[in-house]
């Protein structure tokens, strides 16, 4: 699903989702309403994830099923990143004294009808046609599902596997995309020079493309310095330590859970130069990039263990990012100046902004 053989082949599916969006917004100019950017994010990253697994939209821009969605995804997420007085004290996993188990299932079991819906859709189609192409990766599981000795293979786990793609995949890329056009808001003086870069590489009136992200040097220093700062999961995936390990003279007990703060590593005036300072420009002769060689910027982690959807979510932030900033100007809404906004972090799974950014697009 995310070799580069793939995602190239799925490329019309990205790019038609991406200029939805940006029609989207071009309504929202003729109409002069604000744009919740994060809202706009999560729903065109959810109908592109959800094309590639079902090979259908699952909300419109303006739809309280997108909102709905949004709610679910966030309170799992949200709950995911809370501290669990149960995971210090194993006793106590049975009670759930604080909810927390409870509250995650509510909103995983209300996902997991919807997902029931379609597979079921799906697999009556598939009986009505007799039909065994693989048009999308629903397909491609039921596939390997009904072939023989793939009896480890239930529907159970194809739902709870399309769970964990769908989830992971598209609250942390839209919270990404929140924050980078947060901080160009923020600082006016990168938003000019992004899409001065932009405005001056691509051709007049044309379309942003995959292929323009190469030429576009600033654009990737501003994404970069986005994860840095904001890394889409301040802990990354909870590890579990298969034996005991020492460390740099600390021992790791075997089982235990251990987490990755590199929100902090982000920040660590050792090794970044003002660390809570928005730079892109201190990755323009830097070659560090965030594919988990440089340990100093690990938002996606490393080895094994590193975000398989990675590749994806590098070309989809991208390519919506340089969409946004090249079709339109912006200004925050209510005549909020830069100086005064609310970028303040809620920490969860996800790094959520805990204010919507609120903004209005400009036509070009």
């Amino acid at each position: 699903m995310f070799t580069a053989q793939r995602l190239d082949a799925t490329q019309a599916v990205r790019r038609k989702k991406v200029q939805e969006l940006v029609d989207y917004v071009h309504e929202s100019c003729r109409s002069g309403s604000v744009v919740d950017i994060g809202q706009a994010a999560f729903t065109t990253i959810m109908n592109s994830v959800s094309n590639t697994l079902f090979s259908i939209d699952l909300a419109h821009y303006q739809s309280d099923l997108s909102q709905n969605f949004n709610k679910l995804v966030y309170v799992v997420m949200e709950e995911s990143g809370k501290p669990n007085i149960a995971d210090y004290f194993p006793f106590l996993q049975s009670f759930d004294p604080q909810g927390i188990r409870k509250r995650i299932t509510t909103n995983i079991e209300k996902l997991l009808n919807i997902f029931d819906g379609i597979i079921d859709e799906r697999i009556l189609t598939r009986e009505k046609t007799m039909s065994k192409e693989s048009k999308d990766l629903l397909d491609s599981l039921l596939n390997l599902a009904d072939q023989e000795n793939s009896s480890q293979l239930s529907l159970t786990n194809i739902k709870h596997l399309l769970l964990d793609l769908f989830v992971a995949g598209i609250d942390t890329t839209s919270s990404t995309i929140e924050w980078a056009m947060a901080e160009l808001l923020h600082n006016p003086e990168k938003l000019t020079k992004a899409q001065t870069e932009l405005r001056q590489v691509l051709v007049k009136d044309g379309l942003v493309q995959e292929f323009d992200i190469a030429k576009l040097p600033y654009l990737q220093a501003i994404m970069k310095e986005t994860l840095r700062l904001h890394p889409p999961g301040p802990f990354l995936i909870p590890h579990k330590a298969e034996t005991e390990v020492e460390m740099c003279s600390y021992v790791v007990p075997k089982s235990a859970q251990v987490l990755v703060n590199v929100w902090a590593m982000g920040r660590d005036s050792s090794v970044w130069q003002n660390p809570t300072s928005f730079m892109p420009e201190r990755f323009l002769e830097s070659e560090i990039d965030v594919k988990g060689r440089d340990f100093e910027l690990i938002p996606f982690g490393a080895g094994r263990r590193i975000c398989p959807g990675l590749p994806l979510a590098q070309r989809m932030v991208h390519l919506m990012l340089a969409s946004l900033l090249y079709t339109f100007d912006w200004k925050l809404a209510h005549d909020l100046k830069p100086e005064d906004m609310d970028m303040t972090e809620k920490f969860g799974f996800t790094l959520h902004k805990s204010e919507p950014l609120l903004a209005i697009p400009i036509k070009v």
